[in-house]
Parts: structure tokens; C-alpha cells; sequence
């Protein structure tokens, strides 16, 4: 009772304490002191005001800067790259967006099953995927223009850190057909070969750009300044008629495997205006599939492959020799014994012919009733001739990679170089400038341009020979293609052709092979040339070589079809069994 009467009075004491009269509360603070502390304050609040004064009005642009490159980003605004079209305007390449795959890699989440699943989904060893979120701690492309499929399982995954971008990718709907002619882009849609290369800069157009602010995200919250908007490419519209191109690549293509061949090439030209209808190569490759393709795939053998054009320069030396006078179509040559020496050296035919008539001469395909002929000219004249049809000069076509073949100067010439050169040895020329030349005889004698792009109007030709020189020859273009002649199957039932064979040995060093090109170059309809068509194989391997038996049933389907395709109408009565098969062809002198 005691102890709690003593607590009570203490804190009743306790309470009334006066803490004013505290001897350490009771002394007085020094002026100086709550002065100090008030500059100190003021002078921080005046630093702070000098600070943000300097931020704001003095030090804009640069903090501006500081602050676009943390958050502000220039994003390029794609152009869509023009369509390229058929002659009908049929798409043989288009741009459509498609997704990318990129990532943060500083915010990248996985575990190792799900590092798999993405990997796998973007078909690359995981490895890779880790060495491409290892580049960088801001950016990777983990897979570019991908399928919106996959995209999509991607996207299901819920990964942290993976994100989307829009780009077009180049898409091919005639595929392998119009490969070489269309050619292909790089994953920057810039051309890389073909049309895509030629017209690039037209077709690309220029891009655009927009300025935008970016969360740590790496999303899209506002945009900023002024947008630039892009400049679409243009479409160009070719020559090209992609049925016509289809059927040519399957009827080569065709032609390649059945003779175990080593490549095949086939040029249609319209005959009236100089355009490329068909330009198709085999073996060729899909242009959507890059990683695939190889030199030999990709290279348009029809304009960069030259070789001796054999028994085709025949009606040349029989069109001059025609223009000079020197021979009517029924003048009689003397080719027996099948044989001439020209500086002693021999020139033989396949077989002896005896007396034959000029026409008989490009019929039967004669090396020894042509070198008649051609001796009885000057170099010069038949270095003129070959040079006004293009050989030995670079085709001018909007096209990469066209060569020019080789024609030497005609006073280095030999007598035996004059001859050999009559039926297409010492000389060299590509298929297309081989069809070019026979425009001469479809176009009643007139050379035409050739172009690859369409034409409003059909471009002048440039006179070469006599519209009657040019019947003349088309005539005994005819023979060669029918009975009699080396080529009878590459008649086409309904239309009347002419054309002519080749045949060569392939020259290796200073010598020649045991190895064979076979081509065939021809035009129909005979009496109003509508279409010229050259075919080519190269080393075809089942014994068999002769351009009448390779390349002219290749030449007889692809005239049907193109004809036909272009509406022409027969001019022929069509009857079952017109053109037999079996008819044997004149054996080739080459």
C-alpha cells in the first residue's frame, strides 16, 4: 500500500514539471546559427530554380537528344515494291507483308523447354537462337518473313521479351516456269538477278519514315513529328505471256530428262513486233526458296550461253547468195563426191547428194553445196550480213547478263575460216540472238528489235534483205521442216512451219568432243510469220543428238500451243496422221 501512495506522488510530480525552466531548453541560440540555416535552404532552392531554368530554357536540345535516343525511335516505313506482270496482266511477282520475328534480349524470359519450342518453331538449332540473343541486350532479329502460322505458334508461347514487325516479302506464283526471266530480290527486297535486278530502282519506289516514342517495352505510345509517307514502286508490265512461258519450261524440261541431257533452253518471239513471249530454262530453280539455288540453276543459259550455231547459218549464206544474184532457188549445185577441199583441208557432207538445187542444199542441210556458195562471195560480204542480224554484237534488251558472242573481223579470215564459218563453225552466238536473227525471214527481211518488256506499238525493223529474198528462204525453211528434210517432226498439225536444225561437236581447247548441242530455230506460220521459236539442248545422252531428233518435236508442241494461245488460225487442213512420227529425217551434215 505504501509502494503504490509513492508511485502516485511521482507521477503527480512528474507532470508538473515545467520544461521551459530545462537549463538546456532555457539557453538562447546564437543568430548566426538560424541565419546559416536559412541561406543554406535558400541557396538549394536557387540551385533547384537554376537547374530546372538551365534544363528547360538553356540545355533544351540536348536533353531533348538524351531523352529521343532513350525513347524516341525513327521507324523506316516501307515501300510495297511494284507487281511484276504478264503481257495479259497476269502477277509474276508481288509483295505481301509478313511477319518477323525480333526481341529484347536484356527482357528475354524462357525456360529451356520453351528456348526448344521456339527454336524448333523457327527452325533453327538452338545454339543459334541463343548466339542471337546473344548479339546485342536491346535488339535481335531471331527469324525474318515467316509464316503467319508460325508466327501465330510463336505468339502462343507467351514469351517475355519476343515481339512482331510487318515486312513485305516477294512472292512467285509461276515459281521455277519464269525464274530466270523474273529473277529474284534479297530479304531487303532489293534485285538480285533477272527483271527484279534490270528495273530495281522503278520497282522498289522509295521508303517512308515516322517518328515514335517507345516504352521500355519496346511498344508504340505516340507518335511524334511529321511522317513521311512512302512512295510505292511501279508495276511493269512485261512481253512475257506466262501460258506460253509455262508450256515452253515443260516441254524443255521434258525434253532434258527423256534424253538425259545436261540443260535446255527455248526462245518464242513475236514475229511481228520483236517481243519476247517465252524465255524458259531448264534445269531452273524456285526464286521464293534462296537458299537452295546454285550458279548452274541460276544462270539464263538462253542469253549467257554461247556456242557454234552449226547448220542454222545455212539459209544466211543461201539468202546472200539469193540477194547478190549469184542463185536462183532452183539453181543446180554439183555436191558429189560429198566432199571439197578448201586449202586442203576436207568438208564432207553426211552422205553423198549428187546435184542438188539451192533449195535441195538447205533442205538436205549440204556443208559441201553451202561452202559452194559462200567461196564464191567476199569475207567482207558475209561479215556484213552476219554483223546486220546481230551476231557478234550485244542484243539490246532491258535484260542483265545478255553476251554478245564472238564473229571475228572478216580480214583475219582464212579460205578454210570462210567456209567453216558458211555452216556455223568459228563463230559463236547465244539461242536468243539465234531467234533474233531469224526475224529477218519471219519479218519479210527486216531485223526487229527484241524487247522483253510490252510495247504500245510494235518498234520499226531495220532492212536486212528483199521481202522476196526473205519468201524465198522461208520456202526452203519449209522443206528442211517436212519430209525430205532433217527435221519432219517438227511439223504441227494445223500450221505450216519452216525452220532449221543445228548440230555441233562441243569445242574444248583447240579441239572438239565427243560431246553434242542440238537446236532447232524456225517460224511459223510460213506464209505470214506470226512466231519465231529456238530450242537448244545441250549434251544430250542417250545416243542420240541430232537437232531433228532432240530439239525440233520440242519446237512442233511449243508452235501448237503458242499459236493456238495467241489465237491464231490454221492454215493448214488438219486430218489424222498429217504428221507421222515415223517419217525418217535426213541425216545432218555438221
Amino acid at each position: 500500500m505504501k509502494l503504490r501512495r509513492a508511485r502516485a506522488r511521482a507521477n503527480a510530480a512528474e507532470r508538473r514539471v515545467n520544461y521551459a525552466t530545462s537549463p538546456l531548453l532555457a539557453s538562447k541560440t546564437p543568430p548566426w546559427r538560424s541565419r546559416l540555416i536559412v541561406a543554406l535552404v535558400g541557396f538549394a532552392f536557387l540551385l533547384l530554380v537554376g537547374r530546372a531554368a538551365y534544363i528547360q530554357l538553356i540545355g533544351t536540345d540536348f536533353y531533348q537528344k538524351e531523352g529521343e535516343k532513350r525513347f524516341a525511335h525513327t521507324l523506316q516505313v516501307q515501300a510495297s515494291r511494284g507487281r511484276v506482270l504478264d503481257r495479259n496482266g497476269l502477277v509474276l511477282a508481288s509483295s505481301v507483308a509478313t511477319p518477323s520475328v525480333w526481341a529484347i534480349p536484356k527482357d528475354f524470359q524462357a525456360s529451356v523447354q520453351e528456348r526448344r519450342q521456339l527454336a524448333r518453331l523457327l527452325q533453327m538449332p538452338l545454339a543459334e537462337l541463343d548466339e542471337r540473343l546473344a548479339r546485342s541486350r536491346n535488339f535481335a532479329w531471331l527469324a525474318r518473313q515467316v509464316e503467319e502460322p508460325v508466327w501465330d505458334a510463336v505468339k502462343a508461347l507467351g514469351l517475355k521479351g519476343v515481339y512482331e514487325q510487318r515486312e513485305y516479302k516477294r512472292r512467285y506464283p509461276e515459281g521455277e516456269a519464269a525464274a530466270h526471266i523474273v529473277g529474284f530480290t534479297n530479304i531487303e527486297e532489293k534485285g538480285q538477278e533477272g527483271i527484279e535486278l534490270r528495273f530495281d530502282a522503278a520497282l522498289r519506289g522509295s521508303d517512308g519514315s515516322r517518328t515514335v516514342v517507345r516504352d521500355r517495352l519496346g511498344r508504340v505510345v505516340e507518335d511524334i513529328g511529321e511522317k513521311v509517307e512512302p512512295t510505292d514502286g511501279r508495276d511493269l508490265q512485261l512481253s512475257i505471256d506466262s501460258k506460253v512461258q509455262f508450256f515452253a519450261y515443260q516441254r524443255v524440261r521434258e525434253a532434258v530428262q527423256e534424253h538425259r541431257a545436261r540443260s535446255g533452253s527455248v526462245v518464242v518471239l513475236d514475229a511481228r513486233s520483236g517481243e519476247v513471249l517465252a524465255l524458259a530454262n531448264y534445269p531452273s530453280f524456285d526464286p521464293a526458296q534462296r537458299k537452295s539455288m546454285s550458279g548452274a540453276q541460276v544462270r539464263n543459259r538462253a542469253l549467257t550461253d554461247v556456242f557454234e550455231p552449226g547448220s542454222t547459218m545455212k539459209p544466211f549464206i543461201a539468202a546472200l547468195a539469193l540477194e547478190k544474184k549469184m542463185v536462183t532457188p532452183e539453181t543446180p549445185i554439183q555436191t558429189a563426191p560429198g566432199r571439197i577441199l578448201v586449202s586442203g583441208l576436207p568438208i564432207s557432207d553426211s552422205h553423198p547428194h549428187g546435184v542438188l538445187t539451192v533449195a535441195e542444199v538447205i533442205q538436205k542441210s549440204s556443208n559441201v553445196g553451202t561452202v559452194k556458195m559462200a567461196m564464191q562471195m567476199q569475207p567482207r560480204e558475209m561479215w556484213e550480213l552476219y554483223t546486220r542480224v546481230g551476231f557478234g554484237q550485244r542484243p539490246q534488251i532491258d535484260f542483265p547478263g545478255a553476251v554478245t558472242g564472238r564473229l571475228r573481223p572478216y580480214k583475219s579470215w582464212r579460205p578454210i575460216e570462210q567456209a567453216t564459218m558458211s555452216y556455223g563453225y568459228g563463230l559463236s552466238t547465244s539461242l536468243l540472238q539465234l531467234a533474233q536473227a531469224y526475224t529477218v525471214f519471219a519479218h519479210d527481211g527486216e531485223l526487229m528489235p527484241v524487247s522483253i518488256v510490252r510495247r504500245d506499238e510494235p518498234a520499226a525493223g531495220q532492212r536486212v534483205i528483199a521481202p522476196a529474198t526473205a519468201e524465198a528462204v522461208r520456202r526452203m525453211l519449209r522443206l528442211a521442216a517436212g519430209p525430205g528434210g532433217t527435221a519432219p517432226k517438227a511439223q504441227a498439225p494445223g500450221y505450216s512451219v519452216g525452220g532449221k536444225t543445228g548440230t555441233a561437236r562441243k569445242q574444248e581447247g583447240k579441239g572438239y568432243t565427243n560431246r553434242y548441242r542440238a537446236w532447232f530455230v524456225g517460224l511459223a506460220p510460213v506464209a505470214d510469220p506470226r512466231i519465231v521459236v529456238a530450242v537448244m539442248v545441250d549434251e544430250p545422252g542417250k545416243g542420240v543428238y541430232y537437232g531433228g531428233e532432240i530439239a525440233a518435236p520440242v519446237f512442233s508442241q511449243v508452235v501448237q500451243q503458242t499459236l493456238r494461245t495467241l489465237g491464231v488460225p490454221p492454215d493448214l487442213e488438219v486430218k489424222p496422221g498429217i504428221v507421222n512420227r515415223s517419217i525418217p529425217a535426213e541425216p545432218e551434215s555438221f
